[in-house]
This record gives C-alpha cells, structure tokens and sequence, in this order.
C-alpha cells in the first residue's frame, strides 16, 4: 500500500486529509503535537479499520524530522506522500505584531514544511518517485491587510515550492501547492473569544484597532459559508492518484475564480517560461549538463 505523512492532523485539513487517504488505501502516519487530541481521528480508524499510525511531531523541532521518516521507511518500507498541513496565523496589523509572533508563523508555516521536504527527498530519490503537497491559501497570491505574517509565510511556500519542482522533477517526484479560500479549520479559534473579534493579547491603543476589528468582524460574519475541510481531504487523495504535473490546484469555487484572475498562464505555460528564463530545461530532462 502506498505510504503518507501528513502534519497537523488534530483537527480541519490535516484530520480531513487522514481518513481520506486511509479510505482510499493508504498506510497514513498523521502527526500532531500533542496526541491526546488525536482521539476522534484515532477512534473512527479504530471504528472504520483504517491503517492510521499517530506521531508524536512538532514542526518547529526539525531535529524530529530524520528520525521519523527513517522510523516510517523502516516500517512501510517506502514513503510515497508527504502533505505539509500545519499552520498557525496571528491576524492583525503589522505594526502591532511582536517579533516573536511574526518569526513564529514563519517558523511554522513555511520554514519547517520546506525542512521537512528536505528530510523526504532522499526517499523519495532512492525511490525514484514520490509526491510533496504543500498546503498554501490565497493568501499566498493575494496580500490582503491585517494578514501580513500569513500572508508573507504562504507567499514563500509558494515560491519555494514551483523553484523546488524544477529541482526534483528529473526523479519523477512532483510536487503540488493547494489553494484553499475560507474553510472551517478551526485555525481562527485560539485568537478570537466571544465577547471581541480581536486576539486576547492584542494592544488596545493600535492606531491600527479599528482597521483590525473591521476585518476581524466581517471574517467573523463569513465563517458561516467556510467550505467542510472534508472536501480538501478528498482533493489531497485526486492530487495524489492523478498523473497530472499540475502545480496549483484550487480547493474550491472561490480559489478558482481568484486564480483564474491572477494567472494568465495555464501550469505547463508558466513551467515553460520559467525554465527558458533560467535555463534549466536541460536539468528537467534529466542531461547531465547544458546543451
């Protein structure tokens, strides 16, 4: 059976993302932070006698990393599928944000998926396949305001990942971003609280309040139409069985639209451009140097 890592499994896409994978036959190794919140996920494998292994991982301790994925090869003998999950936002102005908040999303949302690729590739290489799916938003092509960190964290996952595919594509490793608009993630919950809109800890004399409550509050007021992780589950495992070298995939109607905005290139166009800017054609074929 074909073998998945999937982080940040607790809850929203990553649990979504476990249960779609193990129904559709997959061995999965859903990691979290802390496994006494995987009960729910780790009961319906039970119920459903779906081959779900839970691991103990937090992405901001790359040191983890190695022996994980050397624990997973040992027991399935292969890893066929990494899907980087995890994140973490602290919304608000820019200004108001601590540096610790700011490196934070940035530790979790972009430098600790690229480090644990890293820890993938050589698997993937000695298998001479495999596939990286790095969950991106659209925040990660459209900056909107009181979203910087996320905003700058998805923005260099993004990046890193269409530079990353022309790298390992000569080993039949692909690699896929997801687009997701606004779902119930749960990924709002720890900054907001019922009796305010804005995170527990934010300052009460930003010059920045009002523009922060207003965007906080309408968020609030759409979360009722958030799309059902569910459906990213599902869309994880056709990325996963499809051929396509398709970078970009849209998690729903409204990232459709917004990409079809944004991009007037279809995926192999751009993959075309990029690689007659840079010259590296050659590399994707598989040459051993330029011709």
């Amino acid at each position: 059976m074909p073998v998945v890592l999937i982080t940040g499994c607790s809850s929203g896409f990553g649990r979504a993302a476990a249960l779609a994978f193990a129904r559709a036959g997959y061995t999965v190794h859903a990691s979290m932070r802390n496994l006494s919140r995987g009960e729910s996920l780790r009961t319906i494998a039970l119920q459903e006698r779906l081959d779900v292994q839970l691991v103990s991982m937090d992405v901001t301790q790359p040191a983890q990393f190695g022996p994980i994925v050397e624990a997973i090869v040992a027991r399935s003998g292969r890893l066929d599928v990494l899907v980087n999950n995890a994140g973490i936002l602290h919304p608000g102005a820019f200004e108001d944000l601590t540096e610790s908040q700011f490196r934070a999303v940035m530790e979790t949302n972009a430098i600790a998926p690229l480090l644990l690729a890293r820890a993938v590739l050589p698997q993937m290489r000695r298998q001479a396949g495999g596939l990286i799916i790095n969950i991106s938003s659209l925040s990660g092509v459209a900056g909107l305001p009181c979203d910087v960190a996320y905003t700058a964290s998805k923005f260099a996952i993004e990046g890193a990942t269409e530079a990353l595919r022309h790298e390992v594509d000569r080993w039949s490793i692909r690699v896929a971003l997801v687009e997701a608009g606004l779902y119930a993630t749960g990924i709002f919950a720890p900054g907001m609280s019922e009796e305010s809109v804005l995170p527990r800890d934010y300052p009460m004399d930003s010059p920045y309040r009002v523009l922060v409550e207003h965007k906080l509050l309408e968020l609030r007021k759409r979360m009722p139409e958030a799309f059902d992780p569910a459906t990213v589950g599902e869309l994880l495992v056709r990325i996963a069985k499809s051929d396509s070298r398709q970078l970009r995939w849209p998690a729903d109607g409204v990232a459709t639209r917004v990409l079809g905005t944004l991009f007037a290139h279809d995926d192999a166009g751009r993959d075309q451009f990029l690689r007659n800017v840079s010259g590296t054609e050659w590399w994707s074929q598989g040459a051993e140097r330029p011709v």
